[in-house]
């Protein structure tokens, strides 16, 4: 660790950090004002890097109802920092491989966050190539000194342990994130536990059904045990959706699905199709809800949805897939969706207490979450 004073003595309670999307502004404002109190860290979500290199304020940060949050958080005493979203792997690449550009960067992030007062701020720079590796690392190495006492978040891509991943694992594996080096110059690393999809193959094969959640939790357990071989546990924070995806599922003639994703979705879209289906959403193995439906028996007519009787041609109930033990017989597309709730964040809070970790932050609050997390947020 790098020898000069950082940042302020930290709580040994499980801190909660929340991000608040700029396309949800006032929503998302409205929903944790009144729940400041159950979070450490707040996330005003986000500012974003140019092409160039120059910094964005997508957010309006310096507007309504930014302000007013602002004022607020800091009267509760929780944090804000917000994030500095980049997602164009050739321009960071461009920036951060070059001395003067990366120096720059530099010099505009700590200006913007001295001069906003903001407690600190989160990189979360995603899509980097590997060869790019050395440069982040060289700009978070540069960054972290020049912010003195402010706080160094860094939200970083999860990783899943190469065995689970691969039946072969490759000779010669590139990362672009070196967690070594971002051990040392991030005071908080939050891992984007969510976005599984299909990349755990041992998963994928112990489950009946089709598989494509948004974070299992044996899943997370993984990704945060591969980081904490090289990140220590008291900066480590479990990154937590409170989203949907829905995908279109189709069988494969040799066993197996195909996936191909439509949408995210917060978790009142799930449940309202669910509820007009007459459908249960199933609690899966990895904590998560799920609903399997077929598409053909949403139809729109008048505004309104009803149950379309081409459907009694497919050879399965006109409401089918209810659960995973009627889904593998069918043999026709049909549609998944799967969504974290209280009970999966519940299940990942245990998780990082379990485990000793830092924390978690939760993606995202913006009023669109299922309201019981708060219940559980404000009883952690």
């Amino acid at each position: 660790m790098p020898l000069f004073a950082h940042a302020a003595p930290v709580k040994t309670e499980l801190e909660v950090a929340g991000w608040l999307p700029y396309w949800r502004a006032a929503s998302s404002t409205r929903d944790v004002v009144p729940n400041l109190g159950a979070l450490t860290t707040a996330h005003p979500f986000g500012l974003y890097v140019q092409e160039d290199g120059t910094i964005q304020d997508t957010l309006r940060i310096t507007e309504e109802p930014w302000t007013s949050f602002i004022v607020a958080a800091k009267i509760q005493k929780v944090r804000v920092i917000p994030t500095l979203v980049w997602t164009d792997g050739q321009a960071i690449h461009t920036v951060l491989s070059n001395t003067r550009s990366r120096a720059k960067l530099v010099k505009d992030i700590v200006a913007l966050t001295v001069q906003s007062g903001w407690d600190g701020i989160d990189i979360d720079f995603e899509s980097k190539w590997a060869e790019t590796k050395p440069y982040f690392s060289a700009f978070l190495r540069e960054l972290y000194p020049a912010m003195g006492n402010k706080w160094v978040y860094c939200t970083i891509e999860s990783r899943t342990p190469l065995a689970s991943r691969y039946d072969t694992i490759p000779a010669n594996i590139a990362y672009a994130n070196d967690y070594v080096e971002i051990n040392k110059y991030c005071d908080r690393v939050q891992v984007m536990a969510y976005d599984q999809g299909t990349i755990d193959l041992e998963l994928n094969r112990s489950t009946v059904g089709p598989y494509a959640p948004i974070a299992d939790i044996r899943w997370v357990e993984k990704v945060m045990r591969e980081a904490m071989k090289t990140i220590a546990p008291r900066k480590l924070v479990i990154g937590i959706p409170t989203y949907g995806y829905e995908y279109q599922v189709e069988p494969r003639s040799q066993g197996g699905y195909t996936y191909s994703r439509m949408w995210a979705f917060n978790p009142r879209y799930a449940t309202d199709i669910a509820a007009t289906l007459g459908l249960t959403p199933m609690r899966t193995a990895g904590g998560e809800l799920q609903v399997f439906y077929l598409p053909e028996v949403l139809s729109r007519k008048d505004g309104k949805t009803v149950n379309d009787a081409s459907s009694a041609n497919l050879g399965v109930p006109a409401n089918a897939l209810s659960n995973t033990a009627t889904a593998p017989s069918v043999r026709t597309a049909f549609n998944v969706m799967s969504w974290g709730d209280n009970t999966s964040v519940a299940q990942k809070i245990n998780l990082a207490k379990r485990l000793g970790l830092r924390g978690v932050a939760i993606f995202k609050l913006d009023g669109g979450q299922d309201p019981n997390i708060w219940n559980t947020l404000w009883g952690r």
